[in-house]
């Protein structure tokens, strides 16, 4: 997985489904199993389990890595029971409700909300920014392989320039800190260390949003500053939303559908929030065209504004 570049998220969570796996199994090795184990254990995380159809897809995507690329064994035709993947339209926030949970968010947390609202950035992409990705002259954000191993070019909301400049002078005397210490090393993806050795201390290269303290590199070993941990930002929120009081179930991924409504309702063209979503396919970016229809159905008609009796 490392020499195909697998984030270390998919390889935590391949090894976690190759271990439940054999112990569903009790204990028997890959090697002496095949599809009939296969089918029996995705119908099982199905049937018995009631996982997700997406749970269920990556258990089956981590099996399939393990017989195909590592032992190289044919897994033949599968026959099992699908979870069932509900067909629902993402939840959004009104502005206002934006703001009511914003108001109760503050420093670097506030920060992070107004990237995910602002530019339309998934949770992981927003804590992956380093300085460099930041132009404030031409006030863009330039997301580097996002979802899909896709780049790609966002706005940078004109309000929040200020505050992310003093945000990244914040981070550089960090770094300096860092530098008089001894360290001052930024984490680069597996093995990148060695071919990019002097830019792990340049500053534009630190993250923006970075941890509150070093870390021992999951995969080189040396010692560097990672970006902060996504339940960092996940803990705050749930706090401001239960403080704002807004009744709806709401994530970091909230802010992005949010930010693609507020843009269609703006007059944004499709294909251009296609882009800044960073959508593959068309058909992902017009389901917002359907939150925005729900969302007009329950406005006043004008005609239940006239004082007309329809009846007579």
């Amino acid at each position: 997985m490392r020499t195909k570049r697998y984030s270390l998220k998919t390889e935590k969570a391949y090894i976690y489904w190759v271990k439940y796996f054999i112990h569903f199994h009790k204990f028997g090795h890959p090697l002496d199993m095949g599809s009939i184990e296969i089918s029996s254990f995705l119908s099982y995380l199905a049937n018995s389990q009631k996982v997700s159809a997406s749970t269920q897809t990556q258990a089956l995507c981590a099996l399939v890595f393990m017989y195909k690329q590592f032992l190289k064994k044919e897994i033949g035709e599968l026959e099992f029971g699908y979870s069932k993947k509900p067909k629902s339209l993402p939840r959004v926030m009104s502005p206002n409700e934006v703001g009511s949970v914003m108001e109760h968010l503050s420093g670097v947390h506030l920060l992070i909300a107004g990237i995910l609202y602002g530019a339309g950035l998934r949770i992981s992409e927003a804590l992956k920014l380093r300085i460099k990705d930041i132009d404030f002259e031409e006030k863009t954000i330039f997301v580097f392989r996002g979802k899909g191993q896709k780049d790609r070019i966002t706005i940078l909301p004109t309000s929040l320039i200020e505050p992310l400049k003093a945000h990244i002078a914040k981070v550089k005397k960090t770094h300096e800190k860092d530098l008089a210490d001894g360290f001052g090393d930024t984490s680069l993806p597996a093995s990148l260390h060695k071919k990019y050795g002097g830019a792990l201390k340049d500053p534009k290269w630190q993250y923006v949003f970075t941890s509150s303290t070093r870390c021992v590199h999951p995969y080189d070993g040396y010692i560097c500053r990672h970006h902060m941990h996504a339940t960092s930002f996940s803990k705050q929120l749930r706090k401001a939303v239960l403080a704002s009081k807004v009744d709806k179930k709401i994530s970091a991924h909230t802010f992005r559908h949010s930010f693609a409504t507020e843009m269609l309702r703006a007059g944004s063209d499709i294909r251009t929030l296609q882009e800044l979503m960073g959508h593959s396919d068309i058909r992902t970016t017009e389901m917002y065209t359907h939150v925005i229809g729900e969302r007009f159905a329950s406005d006043t008609s004008p005609l239940d504004k006239l004082k007309i009796d329809i009846k007579k």
